[in-house]
């Protein structure tokens, strides 16, 4: 059973060069994601005064996000794994890919890019709103945790097959764009609901720099909830004691 892979680790972690190194990389990544990201929908409701709640809008939002979170995803892995989720970073938790410690020290580093990504985007943009996310008139907040859980155990459930599982092969460029792919169609699927977020530290920056805290607990119950469902699931079925193996592309876990 994964949950007996567990591992909590120490301390003494948060000093490895090799963990640093890869909570900076975590950092730079969900920098480079949620400016991008959130930066595109902002851009867009400037020229279309305030229309990034329309179709276009969400269309719009859906490929920028997919292409930022490739090239986030991509830029990361061979340093950290390239989780840019602390969704993704708990799923991997659960499935006893990654310490507890090491997996604090990545969820700092990427709410700490996402909130830095936020602040920059409102100094350049001459102090333009940087929205936290929010429920669409209608949606309860249970309705969207559901929408949370579904849309990141989808999420999850990629980076497992196309980036964790041993038995993938060499799927090299593949699993980055399979995953910027899964949030796109994801964001045309749950945005006009919840925001889509599957992300935590994505809706904790603009949660940060707006001060809105909102039904903010939704987007991360929602995400860890379908991120664990994911992991188990994957680790159970698919993968299975005998031919477990560490996250690719990291190190002293």
């Amino acid at each position: 059973m994964p949950i007996s892979r567990i591992a909590i680790g120490n301390l003494a972690e948060a000093t490895k060069p090799d963990a640093l190194k890869a909570a900076t990389a975590e950092f730079f990544s969900m920098l480079i994601f949620v400016f991008a990201g959130s930066g595109s929908g902002m851009a867009f409701g400037k020229l279309t005064n305030g229309g990034a709640a329309t179709p276009a809008g969400l269309i719009s939002a859906s490929i920028a996000h997919a292409f930022a979170l490739f090239v986030a995803v991509s830029v990361g892995a061979n340093i950290s794994g390239g989780h840019v989720n602390p969704a993704v970073t708990f799923g991997a938790f659960v499935g006893g890919h990654i310490t507890l410690f090491r997996s604090v020290l990545y969820w700092i580093a990427q709410l700490l890019g996402s909130v830095v990504a936020c602040v920059l985007l409102k100094f350049s943009t001459g102090g333009l709103e940087t929205s936290a996310f929010a429920l669409s008139s209608g949606v309860t907040p249970w309705n969207a945790v559901v929408f949370e859980i579904v849309m990141t155990f989808g999420l999850v459930y990629t980076v497992y097959a196309t980036a964790v599982d041993p038995k993938k092969g060499d799927l090299g460029i593949i699993a980055p764009i399979a995953i910027g792919f899964i949030v796109g169609a994801n964001i045309l699927a749950g945005g006009a609901f919840d925001g889509a977020s599957m992300n935590p530290a994505v809706s904790f920056g603009p949660a940060v720099v707006s001060w809105t805290w909102d039904n903010h607990w939704v987007y991360w119950l929602g995400p860890f909830g379908g991120a664990a469902i994911a992991a188990l699931l994957y680790e159970i079925i698919f993968i299975g004691q005998n031919t477990h193996e560490q996250l690719p592309c990291t190190d002293d876990y």
